[in-house]
């Protein structure tokens, strides 16, 4: 899968927070981030997908998606495609440490 292709299937499931799970691992360290679900659910709906998803061993896609966030943090969020059409957030991560 492209990243383009990525970005987009990932943009148009986050339109809906229903479809979205964050992990426990993910929640860890949104909290430990201070990065807030209403920011995670913004970066998925407008960040970036830069690198090549890379497959799992489900099948399902795995990638980051990258977007600014508090002025000129840049926060990534590590993102499975699931097979039903479902986002899982793996993790969430600050990009400029």
């Amino acid at each position: 899968m492209r990243p383009e292709k990525a970005q987009q299937i990932i943009r148009k499931i986050a339109a809906d927070t229903g479809k979205v799970i964050i992990g426990d691992h993910a929640r860890e360290r949104m909290e430990l981030r201070e990065i807030s679900d209403i920011e995670v659910y913004r970066l998925l709906r407008t960040g970036h997908v830069m690198e090549e998803p890379t497959q799992t061993e489900r099948k399902e896609w795995k990638c980051k998606v990258t977007k600014t966030l508090k002025g000129n943090r840049e926060a990534g969020v590590v993102t499975i495609i699931l097979i039903n059409g479902m986002l899982f957030i793996k993790t969430v991560e600050w990009e400029d440490l």
